[in-house]
């Protein structure tokens, strides 16, 4: 049974025979290896095409600010997946990333499709109407509004403060920045409260304006992700705490099920 399209059976990514490795039309071994930053490599691979200096600039330093961020769920699953099973490093980087859904890691991504609804809704429209009735919808559907607001940093998301100095500074300018400070001006008239623009809004409305894709939004932060999982998993093994987070939780947790007669 045929399922999905079966008609373009290409690659346009790499091929290899028995002298070379071509990866994007340049020789792995020849034109790549030892000449070319992973950053540099990353987009290559990505886009197809060689890194600008925006792209070089803004990928590092999205990378540094979303690496790491503590004992989150997903880094929990992962120390406690090496804890039980201390053979499979991947594995245990598997778990860590199995949960990259709208509410952790994948909020980016969210966000990155919401700016570019709203871009593409705007053209030759009022921005501001535009973004204001989209959240309005979004407030009567009780739908939260990604790129907005921390529980903890409720002053102001300090990293994206930052990125968003760093955009202005290199004159970073387009639609996509512009739409995501268009959306926290209208906060107030469609919450009656403002939020502050967090790092998931502030990667995406980058990554838009140096030329990525909305599809590629999430793979940023997996890729950024997985290093800061390694880094656990690493310290996993030299000094372990999965089954000291295991047995926390289990303590946390009170069962107020039925008793056994």
């Amino acid at each position: 049974m045929r399922i999905g399209k079966q008609d373009a059976p290409h690659t346009a990514i790499s091929t290899s025979d028995a002298n070379s490795i071509t990866v994007r039309g340049r020789d792995l071994c020849k034109e790549l290896i030892g000449k070319i930053d992973f950053v540099d490599y990353f987009v290559l691979l990505l886009l197809g095409t060689p890194a600008t200096d925006n792209q070089r600039f803004f990928l590092n330093a999205l990378l540094v600010g979303i690496a790491e961020h503590g004992l989150v769920p997903s880094v929990q699953a992962a120390r406690m997946t090496l804890a039980a099973a201390p053979e499979a490093l991947q594995g245990a980087v598997a778990a860590g990333l199995l949960g990259s859904g709208s509410v952790v890691l994948g909020s980016a991504e969210t966000a990155g499709r919401l700016l570019h609804d709203l871009v593409r809704e705007s053209e030759g429209k009022n921005a501001y109407e535009t973004a204001l009735e989209r959240l309005r919808r979004m407030r009567q559907s009780k739908t939260p509004i990604p790129g907005f607001g921390h529980p903890q940093h409720s002053g102001g998301d300090p990293r994206a403060e930052l990125l968003l100095s760093l955009a202005e500074d290199r004159g970073l300018k387009g639609p996509y920045l512009a739409m995501l400070h268009t959306i926290a001006h209208a906060l107030p008239e469609a919450l009656g409260r403002s939020l502050p623009i967090n790092i998931n809004g502030a990667i995406p409305a980058i990554l838009l304006e140096i030329g990525f894709p909305v599809a590629a939004l999430k793979g940023i932060s997996i890729l950024a992700r997985t290093a800061g999982l390694l880094a656990h998993l690493q310290e996993e093994q030299e000094r372990p705490i999965g089954f000291i987070l295991s047995h926390a939780a289990a303590e946390a947790i009170s069962y107020d099920g039925q008793k056994a007669p």
